[in-house]
């Protein structure tokens, strides 16, 4: 019986985590679309309705305007439909009717939007948990000299790199690095130390900028290599610096200084995955769709609630970078056929444009519930 309760009360965290995850995409998706319905109602666009989620309405309220708000039963989207967006309409308010600056300002609205609600949301992280610049939260004395080292330094270089994430310079990344780059002649060149049973090589020119007290110093510290065999028999090499960190949280000003750049950081990351996706370097498993999403978010938010914060501007991001993407039914491609359409003087055939975009959007759903279901089955 206990079992049961404990088994039914697993299952009710993690549909709470799931819904939590759905809700995190829905915030998103609403933020990217009031994008587009603030410059909309700027330019005095005709708005036919703005959705939160697809499917049959579960709530609708037409305003005076005669726009209608409406909330829907699936909550994996939403829209800001304009009038004559896909179709010709003698309404001079219609979308097409309005000239193709404005259209591209409110076309642009959505990625504009997603951005800024990256850079709060990298702000509210920065402050409230931390992300990539590691603060020392504890030594172990048989393995640093507590002298040297101390609780709560903020290291923010070590070998004279700053540690930030957008170029790869995590901390675990510099101190791989510093490994990697030793001589043969300086990795054999060590201390062999026996620390609690085991056998490590201890080196003595780990160079760290720590900020202690408000100022910046420069030490010099230990790190260890640990070799023990791996599962395939061979030997494995595993560093060890002997002291734990935790996410330095930013002050305030710190925090206003460098959301910019974080979320900058989180766009080009995604960046850098599509080039990688199409050049090869990385395989379909390592992309998913809506589903996919949405468990990973829950997954993680259940380990750490700080996770999700982390998760809070990368997929603010990702909405950006996707929908500047040049591909048929997105933002971009639109983009894309209204500057043709400003060049030209007159707009290719909405027919064909809007053939182009329905193609578009049935591949893409076919897609996002092919790598859904890879995810799911493979």
């Amino acid at each position: 019986m206990i079992a049961l309760i404990a088994s039914f009360a697993s299952v009710m965290t993690t549909i709470g985590y799931v819904a939590l995850a759905l809700l995190v995409l829905l915030v998103m998706i609403t933020i990217h679309e009031l994008g587009h319905y603030t410059f909309g109602k700027i330019f005095g666009f005709k708005i036919d309705e703005f959705a939160i989620g697809f499917g049959k309405a579960i709530f609708k309220r037409t305003m005076k305007s005669g726009e209608v708000f409406s909330i829907r039963i699936i909550p994996l989207g939403g829209y800001c439909a304009f009038a004559g967006e896909d179709e010709d309409d003698a309404d001079p308010n219609a979308f097409n009717n309005k000239a193709p600056w404005k259209r591209l300002i409110v076309l642009f609205g959505g990625v504009l939007f997603n951005f800024l609600s990256a850079i709060v949301f990298a702000f509210i992280l920065l402050v409230g948990f931390g992300y990539d610049v590691p603060k020392v939260a504890s030594v172990n004395n048989q393995f640093q000299d507590p002298a040297i080292l101390q609780t709560n330094d903020i290291i923010r270089e070590i070998d004279d790199v700053k540690i930030d994430f957008i170029p790869g310079n995590t901390a675990n990344n510099l101190l791989n690095n510093h490994y990697a780059n030793m001589t043969a002649e300086e990795k054999a060149n060590c201390n062999v130390v026996v620390i609690d049973d085991k056998e490590y090589k201890q080196y003595n020119d780990l160079v760290l900028t720590v900020e202690r007290d408000g100022e910046l110093q420069e030490i010099v510290a230990n790190f260890y290599v640990y070799t023990e065999v791996g599962e395939d028999g061979k030997p494995k090499e595993s560093l060890y610096v002997g002291f734990s960190t935790t996410p330095y949280q930013h002050t305030f000003i710190e925090a206003i200084t460098r959301c910019v750049p974080v979320a900058a950081g989180f766009a080009w990351q995604v960046l850098v995955f599509l080039w990688q996706l199409l050049t090869g370097g990385i395989g379909i498993a390592e992309i998913g769709g809506p589903f996919t999403t949405i468990s990973t978010i829950a997954e993680y938010s259940q380990m750490n609630i700080a996770n999700l914060f982390v998760f809070l501007p990368f997929i603010a991001a990702n909405l950006a970078v996707f929908n500047l993407l040049p591909i048929p039914s997105l933002d971009g491609s639109r983009m894309v056929f209204t500057t043709i359409e400003w060049i030209r003087g007159k707009p290719i055939s909405r027919k064909v444009e809007g053939y182009i975009h329905f193609v578009g959007l049935i591949i893409l759903f076919a897609l996002v519930i092919f790598v859904d279901l890879y995810h799911l089955f493979i």
